[in-house]
């Protein structure tokens, strides 16, 4: 499910992918941003990556290429029948970091109409503090079944406190993927992350020393009609006391057959600038007897109590393993928020909305 930094622009149809942020309520949360990132490839052809289809090309790493995370992704196209923008995977470990890997299949480049295929990576920020920044390269690709290597195209990025996210970086039209038996197989789809480098600077100053290990594998089994929808109103009558708070917290409720609330820092947490922070959190009993992980996909609204224009962000689908919120550090403005001529606060009265849907 961060995890990273949303844009500062708020839209009806969302900011693209939310935030993981750790349990710490009493400390702040610990959260994954945006970020921007320098790649280079022979993947990546042409002026801002606009490329004709036929020039395509990805490079070849080799059947001694060994990632650090391997990503089987069931169902593809059912994926694409969620309209979810992105698929995020469990957490990953290399070298103390904790990493994700996205994928956006239907990435556009600006000034191009084909979509593409897109992967970055993702770090949490467990041990991010100001002042400290992790310089990353690494490769993103997906596997070739026909030559029986990956393929994909080598990056780089800085990532700190406000960035944990790199570039989107495009590997493939989406319909030449949908069309090859090379790197679609039964409508499966693997695609891989190998960290090569790590250099850190921090107060600190420790050296990072890159630790290889046999590979992570995972498996993101994707069924449209196997999502059950919740939904839950938390309707909130005294939001002028509780926003004098640091954190407060819906009543629980169930969907999906666990137990979740909704989290809100009225002032924003660690990582927002003059907003209100929304998060959804799996109970904490329901973590202990958590068997599986889940996937997600969810929208958290402010409904407009007087003009009827709420405030809806949707997410991607996550894999969500429980230990963390999943939502967005910059929800809204407080200034919007606030706003006497709007209707997200009416008199003391403020309504959020969630629907979720969660793998059966």
């Amino acid at each position: 499910l961060r995890p990273h930094r949303t844009s500062g622009t708020l839209t009806d149809a969302g900011r693209g992918s939310p935030r993981i942020q750790r349990r710490r309520e009493e400390e702040g949360a610990d959260l994954s941003s945006m970020g921007n990132c320098k790649s280079s490839s022979r993947a990546l052809l042409g002026k801002a990556h606009v490329v004709p289809d036929a020039e395509w090309r990805m490079q070849d790493f080799g059947k001694t290429h060994v990632p650090d995370l391997e990503w089987r992704i069931h169902d593809f196209s059912s994926l694409l029948e969620t309209g979810a923008k992105s698929a995020t995977s469990a957490t990953f470990h290399c070298s103390g970091y904790n990493w994700h890997l996205q994928v956006i299949p239907m990435h556009k480049e600006t000034g191009s109409e084909t979509p593409y295929v897109a992967l970055h990576l993702m770090t949490s920020q467990e041990r991010m503090v100001p002042g400290h920044t992790v310089h990353v390269v690494f490769e993103l690709s997906i596997y070739n079944h026909s030559k029986g290597m990956y393929c994909g195209c080598k990056a780089g990025c800085n990532f700190d406190f406000k960035n944990a996210h790199s570039k989107e970086n495009c590997l493939i039209p989406l319909q030449e993927l949908l069309n090859s038996s090379a790197f679609l197989v039964d409508d499966n789809c693997v695609f891989a992350v190998e960290i090569l480098k790590i250099d850190a600077s921090s107060p600190k100053k420790k050296a990072v020393v890159l630790q290889k290990k046999a590979t992570t594998v995972q498996n993101l089994f994707v069924q449209r009609k196997g999502f059950v929808k919740g939904t839950y109103t938390w309707t909130m009558n005294n939001f002028l006391e509780l926003d004098l708070k640091y954190f407060v917290r819906s009543p629980t409720f169930e969907a999906g057959g666990q137990k979740w609330y909704i989290g809100m820092y009225p002032r924003g947490d660690l990582y927002s600038t003059d907003c209100l922070s929304l998060y959804l959190y799996l109970d904490a009993w329901d973590e202990i007897r958590l068997e599986s992980k889940k996937v997600v996909v969810m929208t958290l609204s402010i409904l407009d109590q007087k003009n009827g224009k709420h405030l809806t962000v949707t997410s991607g689908l996550w894999v969500f393993t429980g230990g963390h919120g999943l939502g967005w550090a910059d929800f809204l403005r407080l200034s919007q928020l606030k706003d006497p001529s709007g209707g997200y606060v009416v008199g003391s009265s403020c309504i959020v909305k969630l629907d979720v849907y969660l793998m059966a």
